[in-house]
């Protein structure tokens, strides 16, 4: 997500595809370098809350998922 643009695609493709997993760890780095903070969207209880685990590596990502959402760090204090 992009403030002020909603949902914006940076990268897609198969993991398990050496030259896609390379083209993804390479989005999911300038990422990080340019100051956005990580996140992969969790399973809830049904609670209706929307939660998120904070990844701070590629290799963090869990198995499986579908998706990362950058975001920016909060400026400030």
């Amino acid at each position: 997500m992009k403030p002020g643009h909603g949902e914006i695609l940076l990268a897609e493709g198969d993991p398990r595809v050496r030259e896609e997993e390379e083209r993804l760890i390479e989005e999911f780095r300038r990422q990080l370098d340019d100051g956005m903070w990580a996140a992969v969207p969790t399973t809830n209880s049904g609670s209706g809350r929307r939660e998120a685990q904070l990844v701070k590596t590629y290799g963090d990502i869990p198995t499986g998922a579908d998706r990362v959402i950058f975001f920016p760090r909060a400026s400030g204090g």
